[in-house]
């Protein structure tokens, strides 16, 4: 890594943490990408593929978009399933010592679009998360565009059959899983034939039971909108909820601040 040009060694450690993204990385007036993610980008939007000196033998390939039209291409990049980060500029680039502060402010995937241009009109845009244990299932489900939150447990007979029944109610955009769901390869086929949807495994330390947050920090009815005061007995849902909030703070830095529980 000392090998590499300072801005390029930035350029890889923020890449590092976000490796299972395109990562839109601004310099001046465009968001540059390098190595691989250039490669991908110059493919699948139909842009130039050029280099730039980073301090190795051969110049790293890189392409690069205008800031000002971003969005267009991130939301071809989010259409053909990639997921988005972006980093930007923190400081003034003419007042900056030494290279520009840089630091990813979102991350922008298939559910979790924000940008009006980019929905469609008078559809909600769900992303979901579920909670796998045994043939038990909890589900959360967000449009975070509109702030609705909303979350359930399966614990009866014909749990997998019940589970195809929420993804066609919401039909989400994007799903996250824990591993026990995302080990079991014949049931995510099947919900990948029955919608068009990403499909990302999250740590297992993000679907907690914990409750203190949600009590403390949210308020949770049932689907009348009664108050929910005792959770005891929704573990599942629990851990659906939790993973989902983890997600959408991690990508988008909000906070969803009211969610139904039923």
């Amino acid at each position: 890594m000392a090998e590499f040009s300072p801005m390029m060694q930035h350029y890889l450690d923020t890449k590092e943490q976000y490796k299972d993204c395109i990562l839109f990385y601004r310099l001046g007036d465009f968001y540059e990408m390098f190595f691989d993610d250039a490669q991908i980008a110059s493919r699948e939007l139909e842009i130039t593929l050029t280099g730039k000196e980073c301090g190795q033998e051969e110049r790293a390939p890189m392409c690069g978009v205008p800031y000002h039209a971003a969005n267009v291409y991130i939301a071809k990049l989010i259409e053909k399933g990639y997921k988005v980060a972006i980093c930007e500029q923190l400081e003034d680039p003419k007042k900056a010592k030494g290279i520009v502060k840089r630091d990813v402010i979102r991350i922008v995937t298939p559910g979790t679009i924000l940008e009006d241009n980019l929905l469609e009109e008078k559809k909600n845009n769900y992303i979901m998360s579920i909670y796998k244990q045994g043939v038990f299932f909890g589900i959360a489900v967000c449009d975070i565009s509109t702030g609705e939150f909303l979350a359930t447990q399966i614990k009866e007979t014909n749990n997998f059959s019940k589970l195809l029944d929420e993804l066609a109610r919401y039909y989400p955009k994007e799903i996250v899983v824990n591993q026990m769901m995302y080990s079991t390869t014949e049931e995510i086929a099947k919900i990948k034939e029955r919608i068009d949807c990403y499909v990302s495994c999250e740590d297992e330390e993000k679907f907690s039971i914990d409750t203190k947050v949600l009590v403390n920090r949210y308020k949770i009815t049932d689907d009348k909108g009664v108050d929910i005061q005792d959770l005891e007995g929704k573990e599942f849902a629990i851990s659906a909820i939790n993973a989902l909030l983890e997600y959408i703070k991690e990508t988008q830095k909000i906070e969803v601040r009211k969610y139904k529980c039923y």
